[in-house]
């Protein structure tokens, strides 16, 4: 009999996520006798080599994994991350080594694009200002708290991907003005199927009464978001980040806050994580904050699950899963023994 295939699972989400991937695996794995899993220690900086050792396919969340976490690493096949941003993968490490990197596309979508629309209604209604005089009894005061309608109002993202083009579905019964977007990778042809405007950078911070940020964090857009930009937004404009923190320079948008440059933000990730408490954002009434998390409902936990283990199970069985990442390494052949291993352990077990 082959020896059973085995599945590591981050132990960060014994911390951060509890009781969420384990309704999955006990789904999915738990059927198959030939499939085990077992959570590893993730530790608080990059994950040991020795934490990972003995595995075929990793199921990761938060936890760093570099060139040292790899290296050398001959059993790993697949990381499967629960959620789509890797910044924290090296994928070039990954790549080096012969394993893919998958990402859970589908699970993210619509939950992600429904936290945007939900910092994007509160900012518009002030409704934490309007909370705040409830709880003062300041009801005398509501007028001074009126907000916007978002008819005819112009929304600009910075990315155009999946997110983005869900964000645009889901805000289609609100009679929007423009639909702009900046992205120097979307297909014009995708932007005008979704009925928006490929426009520049300088564009989308000056012309929308809403800029939200839609693109992933790489070396390319680590801080690129910054004064000179939020100096062009109207002062009724307000900004939105559910994608990363690093980034939007931080300091920058701090100053515009302060200075009334622009009207507030909604900020579901910042710099660091966590916020201190004594931080300038935490102290201001024109600010919507969240931990990270305004996405994290019932529908993304179960799909993020379900994706992340079909992921691994379709490497298991000599196939490639629905979201890879670094999609070179599928014709090295390193990889490619590895699979083709995998797929006939897979065959012995079925026979």
């Amino acid at each position: 009999m082959p020896q059973p295939f085995r599945i590591g699972v981050s132990s960060g989400f014994k911390t951060a996520a509890p009781g969420t991937i384990e309704p999955v695996l006990e789904r999915l794995i738990d059927p198959l006798p030939h499939v085990d899993w077992a959570f590893f220690d993730a530790g608080g900086g990059p994950v040991r080599a020795d934490a990972i050792a003995g595995f075929e396919g990793v199921i990761a969340l938060g936890s760093p994994y570099d060139a040292s976490t790899v290296a050398g690493n001959k059993d790993l096949a697949c990381l499967a991350r629960w959620g789509v941003g890797y910044d924290l993968v090296d994928t070039a490490a990954l790549t080096a080594n012969d394993i893919l990197l998958a990402i859970a596309v589908d699970a993210v979508r619509k939950p992600v694009s429904e936290a945007i629309l939900t910092l994007i209604l509160a900012l518009a209604k002030k409704l934490w200002a309007k909370d705040r005089l409830v709880r003062t009894g300041r009801w005398d005061l509501k007028a001074q708290t009126s907000g916007l309608g978002l008819s005819g109002k112009t929304v600009g993202s910075v990315g155009m991907g999946n997110i983005g083009g869900e964000m645009f579905r889901l805000l289609g019964p609100f009679d929007l003005g423009r639909r702009l977007a900046h992205d120097p990778y979307l297909d014009p042809k995708r932007a005008e199927a979704l009925d928006v405007e490929l426009v520049s950078l300088e564009t989308i911070f000056s012309e929308s009464d809403f800029v939200v940020t839609n693109c992933p964090l790489t070396e390319e857009t680590r801080g690129f978001i910054n004064g000179r930009l939020f100096a062009l937004m109207k002062p009724s404009a307000y900004f939105i980040n559910t994608a990363r923190g690093p980034i939007v320079n931080q300091e920058d948008l701090v100053s515009a806050l302060q200075a009334g440059t622009i009207a507030g933000a909604g900020l579901d990730v910042v710099e660091p994580e966590p916020l201190p408490l004594d931080h300038p954002l935490i102290q201001m009434d024109n600010v919507i904050l969240s931990p990270h998390a305004l996405a994290w409902t019932d529908d993304l936990y179960e799909m993020n699950g379900t994706i992340a283990c079909e992921s691994l199970l379709a490497v298991f069985r000599g196939e490639l899963p629905a979201f890879p990442v670094n999609g070179e390494v599928i014709e090295q052949p390193g990889f490619r023994g590895k699979l083709e291993g995998l797929a006939a352990r897979w065959r012995e077990f079925e026979e």
